[in-house]
């Protein structure tokens, strides 16, 4: 059975992307981009909500990556290695290899994925993470605290809910960049 892993680079007040909808000031070192490489590779299927997935589709492409460090191509090949899961009800076609669109998130149809997966499972995006947390689907948070605060912005915890939490491990990069990994404690 996999774990679900909600994954992110957070502000330091807690925000995915600021109030314009940036999240330049998040960007990975290749120090925090071979920590992301490490993580992703446990990875055997990513879950997505439209918006995240068509961030992340730009790993599908060569062509930016030629004068790219070997840690950026790497997450690349890593990216295209999962499955990916991307839930939308507007989204036509999906663009990428090993992807496949879903109308609705359905709890149950996740709980039946987690456990029929031989590796864990990721899911990404503010909304479709919020939706994980509510039904007791995330088994553990994989945060990045970036050194910057953003004063607003999309939330990269839901809101109204509460998360026993418990802190399995953590880590500081040379950029100030503070890694937390916790399990939740009621995860269903």
């Amino acid at each position: 059975m996999g774990k679900l892993v909600y994954a992110a680079n957070t502000s330091l007040d807690g925000f995915l992307e600021d109030e314009t909808g940036s999240f330049d000031w998040s960007v990975p070192d290749e120090e925090v981009h071979a920590f992301w490489n490490a993580h992703e590779r446990g990875i055997g299927t990513s879950l997505y909500g439209r918006r995240m997935y068509e961030t992340m589709r730009v790993w599908e492409d060569d062509d930016w990556l030629t004068g790219e460090p070997a840690v950026v191509r790497e997450y690349a090949e890593i990216w295209r290695d999962a499955d990916k899961v991307v839930y939308s009800s507007t989204l036509e076609e999906v663009s990428t290899a090993r992807t496949r669109i879903e109308r609705r998130f359905e709890p149950e149809a996740v709980r039946a994925l987690k456990e029929a997966s031989r590796s864990d499972l990721s899911i990404g995006g503010a909304t479709i993470g919020a939706e994980a947390f509510r039904h007791g689907l995330v088994d553990e948070c994989v945060l990045l605290l970036c050194p910057v605060v953003v004063g607003g912005g999309k939330p990269a915890l839901p809101r109204g809910i509460r998360l026993d939490l418990e802190l399995l491990d953590h880590r500081r990069f040379g950029n100030g960049v503070i890694y937390v990994r916790h399990a939740v404690r009621n995860a269903a």
